[in-house]
């Protein structure tokens, strides 16, 4: 055995068996242990949290260990191997060769493979919220909603249409007949977020399987047991060798992946630094990209506009995942005529919000994902209270939660058009309300950032809601409640990135149109 193996037993055995990490004021015990290499989160076993899936088979990460950290506590819960770049590289040899034999493989059969693993995910869907709730601090509520309305929804409408969003036509020419057919663009990378792996495969990895391209998931490091799940469910459905691949890691791998040459598409759901980084690395290729950068979303309040049917829809809308959510209505938009009603109902709804363990199935909202992310959400609610804007409830830690990352729900009004709280995204819960003076105002403000991802209208007249919704300028905007829909089409605008994945439209993002004419 090589002593830097012996070294990373020797680190990991420090903390294993049962660790109690009791959360303040909540009473819920986290537990997690190492037996054997397998590791233990809240009573799921994960068997495979030191494997990448290559090639059509799990085997031992050859990077450095890493120490997993539960944000609602700040306590290590366990230690992994992470892959390496070599990792990385041979997960996209593997998807290369298998590039050929999938895209003939026929439609059929590539449903029917990806069917499979949508069912063993499913049946793992509890597991699954349990191991990221502790791994990501996202609510089990949250992970159940969005598995059922996200995840099952965004898979099963790609497979239902797949075969219609792939069926070859038949066009007449002044030159011929015109066959016109889909095909593969080739090997796809998907970068995934900590905040929805699970919904973003659903999304972006499987539109791109039944198109009939190899995929390489980089997944991050705050999702790594979450992923290692994934990738058991992914195995065992039974894919070629090197159809589906996983690895999780630092931003170095995903580095590595995206300036193969062998990769002809990088479909990235992140940030903007991230996002620059695909582009230069892709641009001399002229790989195709995808890019989901998330948003300044806004939520319309008209004056006909029942409020306490609104807030059914708003209060979850704004602060789900303790603002760690791209489509997030992060900006309330209300007339100076109902703007102190709007507060008041506002304020009660934040302030009712249950902040805490996030394995309690009454949490709303858990902890932000490390504490670099805390302290940027408590720069920007400095910042915005020197800018003068008044701050309605929140804006501090809970005082009866003495561990982990933790942030209050967040409410300010009297926020200006050039806030940064309203031209900045925080990823974290903190909500901006401005005023507006009549309704051409209101969709000039929604529309003042560079942003354009998602929204949402509240207004008693239906008809009327949809008119103001072809007029904000983002990818996907609701009416009477909050999006996106994903069994349909999603993608942003401007600075939120281009490109459209979800849904069975998301399909034909990740295929080539080929003419065949055909002389009489």
């Amino acid at each position: 055995m090589h002593l830097h193996n012996i070294i990373y037993i020797l680190h990991r055995d420090r903390i294993s068996g049962l660790r109690r990490n009791r959360l303040a004021g909540t009473g819920t015990d986290h537990r997690s242990s190492t037996e054997g290499g397998i590791v233990k989160i809240s009573g799921v076993e994960v068997a495979h949290a030191d494997d990448v899936l290559v090639g059509g088979a799990l085997g031992p990460a050859m990077g450095d260990s890493s120490t997993i950290v539960a944000p609602a506590t700040g306590e290590p819960v366990a230690i992994v191997r992470q892959p390496s770049v070599a990792d990385a590289l041979a997960a996209v040899d593997a998807a290369d060769t298998a590039r050929e034999t999938w895209a003939r493989t026929p439609l059929p059969e590539r449903m029917a493979a990806t069917a499979r693993w949508f069912d063993l995910v499913d049946a793992r869907s509890a597991e699954l919220d349990l191991v990221w709730a502790v791994e990501a601090g996202m609510p089990l509520r949250h992970g159940r909603a969005l598995h059922r309305f996200g995840t099952t929804a965004a898979w099963r409408s790609a497979l239902d249409k797949a075969e219609e969003m792939l069926s070859e036509q038949q066009r007449s020419s002044e030159l011929g007949q015109v066959l016109l057919r889909r095909e593969p663009v080739g090997v796809v990378v998907a970068i995934l977020p900590y905040n929805g792996p699970v919904v973003t495969i659903a999304s972006k990895v499987v539109p791109a399987l039944l198109a009939g391209c190899p995929v390489v998931i980089k997944g991050a490091p705050e999702s790594h047991l979450t992923m290692a799940l994934v990738a058991e469910c992914a195995l065992s459905a039974g894919f070629p060798a090197g159809v589906v691949n996983i690895v999780c890691g630092p931003v170095e791998i995903g580095k590595a992946l995206t300036r193969d040459p062998r990769v002809d598409l990088v479909s990235l759901t992140g940030g903007h630094v991230a996002a620059q980084d695909v582009l230069a690395a892709t641009h001399g290729r002229y790989a195709r990209t995808q890019l989901e950068l998330g948003g300044k979303s806004p939520a319309l309040i008209l004056d006909d506009a029942p409020l306490d049917r609104a807030l059914r829809a708003l209060v979850p809308g704004a602060t789900n995942g303790a603002g760690q959510v791209c489509a997030l209505l992060s900006r309330i938009l209300v007339s100076e005529r109902r703007h102190d009603e709007l507060i008041d109902k506002l304020r009660a709804g934040w302030e009712r919000l249950t902040i805490g363990d996030p394995l309690d199935p009454k949490t709303h909202l858990g902890p932000l994902i490390n504490e670099a992310a805390r302290h940027r959400t408590e720069n920007f609610v400095a910042k915005a209270t020197a800018d003068g804007a008044h701050l309605v409830t929140g804006g501090k830690r809970p005082p009866h939660l003495d561990a982990g990352w933790f942030y209050e729900p967040t409410l300010f009004t009297h926020v200006s058009e050039d806030a940064e709280l309203v031209q900045r995204e925080v990823f974290g819960p903190v909500t901006a309300v401005q005023v507006y003076r009549d309704l051409d105002d209101a969709v000039r403000l929604a529309n003042a950032t560079v942003f354009g991802l998602s929204g949402a209208v509240f207004t008693a007249d239906t008809d009327l809601g949809i008119e103001v919704a072809r007029r904000i300028r983002a990818g996907a905007v609701a009416v009477n409640t909050f999006g996106p829909a994903m069994s349909a089409p999603f993608g942003g605008v401007g600075a939120s990135g281009w490109g459209r994945e979800s849904g069975p439209e998301g399909i034909l993002g990740f295929t080539e149109l080929k003419q065949i004419l055909v002389g009489s």
